[in-house]
């Protein structure tokens, strides 16, 4: 009897020495909040949520005879919503928009001068990028959009470089995107005017266009492999894009001319392609020789031969998906 009670106060003491000890304690804490964080998902109802409510119910009590300010909350609340609730329950999504962003931060008078350098890239004389030289500046600049979700920079792999709305010579995805869209509605314009329109028609279209540009893409990355030369995806979809731009101009061109002569759509069609294929391919040369660093790998194949390939690609896709069958 003695040796068990000897025991279990012997074991009585070391519990309580381990609860006293702060080591322990402190080993305890950092257990359960690594088990919380591998085992726990973000819930969906998190204090962010709860602000944007309680937000949402103060205003409808202030402001309930003001319709339009209910209106204006009730959007606020829905981007909130969706920029810190929904992108953290689909994984990866905020990281995804977060690079899409800086591709979309254009304004008028960029989009104004992308569109000139992409027509007339004969008359521009300065093709290089602006980079962000200071690397602790971008740094605090990035910790700046994870915090406010603002865009400062573009990135691409080891460089930095600044954004459309502050430097022409910028890549961006606005403008491929709105002129794949309106390339292909005059595409359907002109086929419903023949008398020949089939549902089918504009997901054919756009995806040939897609198809051509994916594979534009592919090839794109494995030159710059072979030179070893580092290369954003995002970067080569933009500058692959452009030539939409061009293909959307053909075919105004060339539509308005069968409405108005009822005739010469063709001619015209493929005389404004000669200049639009030519100032896109001079375009792409430009601007990769300008962006493509000087040294690359001496194994691989030549800068010069690759630059000329890039250009001369332009010219065949652009010729590929034309679509002139109705053009009078």
């Amino acid at each position: 009897m003695s040796q068990y009670y000897g025991s279990s106060s012997s074991s009585s003491n070391a519990y309580q020495q381990q609860d006293t000890d702060p080591y322990n304690v402190n080993n305890q804490q950092q257990q359960q909040q690594q088990q919380q964080g591998q085992g726990g998902s973000t819930p969906f109802w998190n204090p962010t949520m709860a602000s944007t409510f309680a937000s949402v119910a103060s205003t409808a009590v202030g402001s309930a005879s003001n319709p339009n300010a209910m209106f204006d909350l009730g959007i606020k609340a829905g981007h909130t919503f969706l920029d810190q609730g929904t992108a953290r329950m689909i994984p990866g999504l905020e990281r995804v928009m977060r690079e899409l962003r800086v591709y979309f931060a254009v304004d008028n008078s960029y989009v104004k001068a992308k569109m000139q350098r992409v027509l007339f890239s004969f008359f521009h004389k300065t093709w290089k990028r602006i980079e962000l030289e200071d690397a602790s500046s971008s740094m605090n600049s990035t910790s700046s959009i994870h915090t406010s979700h603002q865009p400062y920079f573009q990135t691409t792999t080891t460089k930095q470089y600044a954004l459309p709305t502050n430097d022409d010579n910028a890549l961006d995805l606005y403008l491929p995107t709105m002129s794949l869209i309106t390339y292909v509605l005059l595409c359907g314009l002109c086929y419903g005017t023949s008398g020949q329109f089939d549902p089918e028609f504009l997901p054919d279209v756009t995806t040939r266009c897609v198809v051509v540009q994916i594979m534009e893409v592919l090839s794109f990355r494995l030159g710059f492999y072979l030179m070893q030369v580092p290369a954003s995806f995002m970067d080569l979809f933009a500058v692959t894009g452009y030539k939409y731009l061009g293909l959307a101009l053909n075919m105004l061109v060339g539509y308005s001319l069968s409405l108005m002569l009822q005739s010469g759509g063709h001619r015209g069609y493929y005389i404004t392609f000669l200049w639009t294929a030519t100032a896109m391919s001079y375009f792409m040369l430009k601007f990769m020789a300008n962006n493509i660093p000087l040294v690359t790998n001496a194994t691989g194949p030549k800068r010069e031969f690759v630059v000329l390939g890039f250009a001369g690609s332009q010219f065949a896709s652009m010729w590929f998906l034309g679509q002139t069958r109705f053009l009078n």
